[in-house]
C-alpha cells in the first residue's frame, strides 16, 4: 500500500524524537543569568494606563495562580530557554485554565473551548501545553489539593492533549474543522461527582443574554435614555470624553472588517453609550471600553473594544526550523498579521470551533483594537472550586479542547507522530509542570516583596 501524506507527516513527527527527546520537555531549571521577573513584569507596563497599572500588580498579588495569569510574557521568556519539537500551530498564547469556558455558537449551541486570544501567534505546541498543566498544579496548590492530586490532574491534561491529537491526526481535514465539543460532551467527560461546576457554567450560560444583561449592567436616564452603570474603578464613565472621536473611529472602521451578512445586521444598532472596563489580570492597564448599542426595535447589544498591541511571546519565540525542499508543510499556519487586532481575531478564527458573529478588529489613532460581545452567553468553571478528582476531569475537558484548536492548523499528525502512542511525553509534561509552578511561586513572592519594599505599588482587591 502506498506511503500516504498523512504517513509521511507521522514519520516527520517520530524523526524529530532524535534530534529532541519527549523525554526532554520534563527539564526546569532557571537559568544562571535569568533576567529580574519583576523587572520583565514592570517592563510590559509601558503604554498602559498609569492609574489602572497598580490595579494589575493587585489584581497579580491576590495569589500564585493570579500572579500565573498576569505573566504570560515571562513565562514565554522561560520557555524559550526550554526544548522545542519545532512543529509550529496557532498558540492561545495563555492557556491556562481560567481561558477554558461554555460560548453559544452563531446558532446558539453551547460549545467548550478556549476562549481567551490576546497573546495569540504561531509558535511551538509545547508552550500552549505546558502553560495549560503548569496552571493545573498551580490551581491545585492554591485550592490546597494535595501534591499526588495535582500532579495526576496534570498529567490527565497531558495525556488527553496527545490523545485526542492522535484521533484528530486519523481524521479528515474537513472532520477535524467541523469538530466540536459541545456542551454536553463536555458534561459526559467527567464524572457525576464533577459535574457540579460544568454544569454551573453551562447553566449560567443559558442565562447570559445582552436582553437579559440590560438591566444589570445600564440604568435609565432622562426618562426612557440607557446609561452603562459606572462601578468605578472597573467600569467607569471617567476619561471617556478624552477618547470618543477615537471610539467613534473604531466604530466606524471595525464595521470593515464584519462580513456582509454580519454588517448588514450590524447596521440595524446605534450607539448608545460607552464606558472605560478594566478586564483580566495581564491585560489590565490596556485600553478596553463597553458599548451599548440599541437597534431599531430596541433590542440591546453589548460590546467590548479591547486594545491589540504586539502578542506577549513575539519577542521569545523561537525561529521556525527550515525544512528541506518536499517535505510535509503542514503545521505551519500563516505568520500573523501586522495589526494587532487582525491577529487576535485571525486567532481566534482559526483555533476556535465557532467565533462570535460580531468579531472583528479595527485600527485609530495609531492603537489596534479588537471587538467582540461581551456575555452573550458566555460561562466560566471556577477551577479553585474542584476537588483533586474534579480538577483532574476539568484538565482532561481543557486537554481535549487545546488538542482540537491545535490540531486546526494542520498539524495533528506531526504531533502525534512525535507524541507517540505511550506516556513519555505525558510524564514529561507533568515533571515540567511541577517544576515551573515552583518557579512561580518563587517569582509570586518576588512580587509580594516587591511590593512590601516600595519597589511595586498596588492597588489590592480590585
Amino acid at each position: 500500500m502506498p506511503e500516504t501524506r498523512r504517513d509521511r507527516e507521522r514519520r516527520t513527527g517520530r524523526r524529530r524524537r532524535t534530534v529532541v527527546p519527549r523525554s526532554s520537555h520534563g527539564a526546569w531549571e532557571p537559568p544562571a543569568h535569568r533576567p529580574d521577573p519583576i523587572a520583565l513584569l514592570d517592563a510590559e507596563n509601558a503604554g498602559r494606563l498609569p492609574d489602572l497599572v497598580p490595579v494589575r500588580w493587585g489584581r497579580m498579588l491576590e495569589s500564585p495562580f493570579a500572579f500565573l495569569r498576569g505573566a504570560a510574557g515571562l513565562m514565554a521568556a522561560d520557555l524559550a530557554r526550554t526544548p522545542s519539537s519545532g512543529l509550529y500551530v496557532q498558540l492561545c498564547g495563555d492557556a491556562h485554565l481560567a481561558n477554558f469556558g461554555v460560548f453559544a455558537s452563531p446558532e446558539r449551541r453551547l460549545l467548550f473551548d478556549v476562549n481567551d486570544f490576546d497573546e495569540t501567534t504561531s509558535g511551538p505546541w509545547e508552550w500552549d501545553l505546558k502553560r495549560l498543566a503548569t496552571s493545573v498544579v498551580v490551581v491545585g496548590r492554591v485550592s490546597g489539593i494535595g501534591a499526588g492530586h495535582q500532579e495526576e490532574a496534570a498529567l490527565a491534561a497531558a495525556r488527553s492533549y496527545r490523545r485526542r491529537m492522535a484521533r484528530y491526526a486519523a481524521m479528515d481535514a474537513l472532520d477535524v474543522w467541523y469538530e466540536r465539543v459541545d456542551a454536553k460532551a463536555a458534561l459526559r467527560t467527567l464524572g457525576r461527582r464533577d459535574l457540579f461546576p460544568v454544569r454551573s457554567a453551562v447553566t449560567g450560560a443559558h442565562r447570559q443574554t445582552s436582553r437579559a444583561e440590560l438591566p444589570k449592567l445600564t440604568v435609565r436616564v432622562d426618562g426612557d435614555q440607557r446609561r452603562i452603570v459606572d462601578h468605578p474603578p472597573l467600569v467607569s464613565h471617567a476619561g471617556v470624553d478624552e477618547h470618543r472621536e477615537m471610539l467613534h473611529g473604531i466604530m466606524a472602521h471595525y464595521r470593515d472588517s464584519l462580513e456582509s451578512d454580519r454588517l448588514a445586521l450590524w447596521e440595524r444598532f446605534e450607539l448608545v453609550d460607552l464606558a472605560r472596563k478594566v478586564v483580566g489580570v495581564g491585560s489590565v492597564g490596556t485600553r478596553c471600553f463597553v458599548a451599548l448599542l440599541l437597534s431599531d426595535i430596541g433590542d440591546p447589544l453589548f460590546l467590548q473594544v479591547k486594545e491589540a498591541s504586539t502578542s506577549a511571546l513575539v519577542p521569545y519565540v523561537p525561529r521556525r526550523p527550515a525544512r528541506r525542499a518536499g517535505a510535509p508543510g503542514r503545521g505551519r499556519p500563516p505568520e500573523s498579521p501586522h495589526s494587532g487586532g487582525r491577529r487576535v481575531v485571525a486567532g481566534q478564527r482559526l483555533m476556535q470551533a465557532a467565533s462570535d458573529i460580531f468579531l472583528g478588529w479595527a485600527h485609530e489613532g495609531g492603537t489596534d483594537f479588537y471587538v467582540r460581545q461581551l456575555r452573550d452567553m458566555k460561562g466560566t468553571v471556577d477551577a479553585s472550586s474542584l476537588d483533586g478528582r474534579g480538577l483532574a476531569g476539568y484538565a482532561k475537558l481543557c486537554g481535549w479542547a487545546l488538542a482540537r484548536a491545535h490540531a486546526r492548523s494542520g498539524a495533528a499528525a506531526e504531533i502525534a507522530g512525535y507524541a507517540g502512542n505511550g506516556g513519555v511525553l505525558d510524564d514529561a509534561m507533568t515533571r515540567f509542570a511541577l517544576a515551573y509552578a515552583d518557579q512561580n511561586e518563587r517569582d509570586y513572592r518576588l512580587l509580594v516583596d516587591a511590593v512590601r519594599a516600595g519597589r511595586i505599588v498596588a492597588a489590592p482587591g480590585l
